[in-house]
């Protein structure tokens, strides 16, 4: 098609498509892994929203203190609701740290979330190119900082990683009921937090 200027336009002609366009490529046991994999990390961020809770309500505050804790509680689980994972492991981390029964393998864990928040952000975030002969591919994915993320993902890496994502969450969980307080929204033993 030419304008009235003189120029070619072009149109992409959706009819003609693939099925499943853009993500015809891959197979869909990879779409499904990725899938189970970005479920476990928004479970994951429901967890340490949660874990937030609880070590914030639980943590023992020195009586002329408790009007000013209170008025700051209410942002802070606010947060909890709404920031993605690297806002929410800074919070569980902070909220945590302050408690007087903080695990004593808090920073290791700490160091774990944030490892596992680049891949996230990664895998949710990414942009799938066409996979290697051996289905491997390379979302396009470049962070806050410029930085690009440059390792290529199969099904396999998928699982692992969905799997890892799933037991940090247990462990952040571990966290609330070491303390022997039910997790919030759990059916499991422990004493109750509200």
């Amino acid at each position: 098609m030419t304008t009235e200027s003189g120029v070619t336009v072009f149109v992409v002609d959706i009819d003609k498509l693939p099925t499943n366009f853009p993500t015809h490529r891959h197979d869909g046991a990879f779409w499904e892994a990725l899938g189970r994999a970005v479920a476990t990390f928004g479970f994951l961020e429901e967890v340490l929203g949660k874990a937030i809770f609880a070590f914030t309500a639980t943590r023992a505050i020195p009586r002329d203190q408790i009007d000013a804790e209170y008025k700051k509680w209410h942002p802070t689980l606010q947060r909890a609701l709404e920031d993605p994972l690297g806002g929410l492991i800074e919070s569980y981390s902070n909220a945590a740290a302050k408690h007087q029964s903080a695990p004593p393998y808090l920073e290791d864990l700490v160091k774990k979330l944030r490892e596992a928040a680049v891949w996230r952000n990664a895998v949710c975030h990414g942009s799938w190119r066409t996979p290697d002969e051996q289905g491997r591919s390379l979302p396009l994915y470049v962070d806050k900082k410029r930085g690009v993320f440059e390792t290529s993902i199969d099904i396999a890496a998928l699982k692992q990683l969905q799997q890892h994502s799933s037991e940090l969450a247990c462990t952040v969980v571990n966290t609330v009921t070491q303390m022997g307080y039910r997790f919030p929204g759990a059916a499991g033993p422990g004493k109750d937090i509200w």
